[in-house]
């Protein structure tokens, strides 16, 4: 049974004050919450695929076509995507087919996704034209999205989500894993405040270089307003410790508003600490960004009872 078909609602990200568990300084921080746009075409997802959205409309494509790990938010937005806005969608998931399927696959099956398993090994070529033409022999004539939803049209739509804030601040803080958002987000700020990533990904270095493309291919200049932090990724992407597990549910219940635990807990936890260790200035004014995401954490469920019970 497919889901109700809920509309967009970019005017639902609104600007919230929020208090972080533990900080022990003097700085504001706003909670952009792109999470409230759609319960499943989230956050930054929905950014990153609308004019996607629209170019594979102009040029008549009937299909959509991408690929990620097995609890990816953007496998479960492009389901959702296409089902809303008319397309067919194909998902190509890493790894082999564990049944019962989880909780974003189930959801992305319930709204059409034709989903297909591929070795890890498959995936180490996604950026070639091997891949691509791979991909349009087994399934035609279909648009092809990258993991994640990163590209210039990513980075396009991305460059929207500080349109409009009306607050002034200093930092933006969001967290990273294809580089697409935090990519847009620099080139819609052209240079101003500094803004800080926080990869989730365990040795990402080369989010530097690919991020610095990605600005460039938008139109922009070198920008050196910004950084990305490394240290507060728990071990990996969708790795969780039971000191981020106390953190989410004490931010949680300090401001009654939910997190999922890959992305924006990670960030959070990350600019707490650089709060409490002066990187970010006293009396400052922090736009952290909600990126969505929270069908993940009915998939993270299990690996969270585990912890809480072996400690």
């Amino acid at each position: 049974m497919k889901q109700d078909l809920i509309e967009i609602d970019e005017s639902k990200a609104v600007l919230q004050q929020v208090a972080l568990p533990g900080v022990n300084r003097n700085v504001s921080i706003y909670l952009k919450r792109l999470d409230l746009i759609h319960p499943y075409i989230s956050g930054n997802k929905w950014y990153k695929l609308k004019y996607n959205l629209q170019i594979a409309r102009q040029n008549g494509y009937k299909t959509l076509l991408t690929f990620g790990g097995a609890y990816s938010n953007h496998i479960a937005a492009t389901a959702a995507a296409g089902q809303l806005f008319g397309f067919n969608t194909i998902g190509i998931i890493r790894g082999e087919q564990q049944l019962p399927l989880n909780s974003t696959l189930d959801y992305a099956a319930k709204q059409g996704m034709d989903i297909h398993y591929k070795p890890r090994s498959f995936f180490k070529k996604r950026n070639t034209d091997e891949f691509f033409s791979e991909m349009k022999s087994s399934f035609g004539d279909v648009y092809i999205l990258p993991e994640g939803g990163t590209n210039e049209l990513a980075v396009k739509g991305t460059a929207e989500i500080l349109n409009g804030l009306g607050v002034d601040f200093d930092y933006v803080t969001v967290a990273c894993g294809t580089g697409g958002t935090i990519a847009g987000i620099i080139a819609g700020l052209n240079g101003k405040q500094k803004v800080i990533g926080f990869s989730v990904l365990k040795g990402a270095q080369f989010l530097f270089e690919d991020v610095r493309n990605l600005i460039l291919k938008s139109g922009e200049n070198e920008l050196c307003n910004w950084t990305i932090n490394t240290e507060y990724h728990f071990g990996g992407y969708a790795k969780i410790t039971k000191e981020l597990i106390d953190f989410k549910l004490a931010f949680e219940k300090k401001n009654k508003i939910e997190l999922d635990y890959i992305y924006t807990a990670k960030m959070l936890f990350g600019l707490r600490e650089l709060i409490n260790q002066n990187t970010i200035k006293q009396d400052s004014s922090v736009i952290a960004i909600h990126t969505g995401g929270l069908q993940g954490n009915k998939g993270m469920s299990n690996k969270v009872n585990r912890i809480q019970k072996s400690i």
